[in-house]
């Protein structure tokens, strides 16, 4: 088979499908479907804009949190644990048992182990002078929330 190796900075979803595709293959062919599914929670302001939340997916039995921004202004008033807490009852509702996520030393780990999430691991130097953390906490225990309670949740 003849074959060419390039270098590119361009993220093209074309090339990324075709990267993926055997690798998705491969996987379920030794794990089984992995039952992936986008979890998105919304912060929205009052004019309907999104101003923040939770980017993640589920999968394989675990949620996980790609992005979560709390917005400055609402910083420190539990507005974090609220959206941490509709993502982890949505994933428990999926028959998610676990949820994993990493955040960077300058950011949320104090935040996370406070609502139940311990480290598993470390990446240091990243960025220089700082650590990377993985965190990860059981969802057996959780009772999912009815969906209904998941579609509009204010405060």
């Amino acid at each position: 088979m003849d074959y060419s190796l390039a270098v590119t900075d361009v993220a093209d979803e074309d090339i990324r499908k075709a990267i993926v595709a055997p690798l998705v293959a491969y996987n379920e062919s030794q794990a089984g479907p992995s039952q992936g599914r986008p979890l998105v929670v919304v912060v929205r302001d009052s004019a309907n804009a999104a101003i923040g939340g939770l980017w993640g997916s589920t999968a394989y039995g675990w949620l996980f949190t790609q992005l979560l921004v709390v917005p400055t202004e609402l910083r420190g008033q539990g507005v974090g644990t609220q959206i941490i807490r509709l993502a982890e009852a949505e994933a428990a509702a999926r028959g998610c048992h676990g949820a994993w996520l990493d955040t960077f030393e300058f950011q949320a780990r104090a935040f996370y182990e406070r609502i139940g999430y311990v480290c598993f691991g470390e990446l240091p130097n990243y960025p220089e002078g700082f650590s990377r953390f993985f965190m990860k906490k059981e969802l057996s225990a959780l009772t999912p929330v009815g969906r209904h309670a998941l579609a509009d949740v204010r405060p």
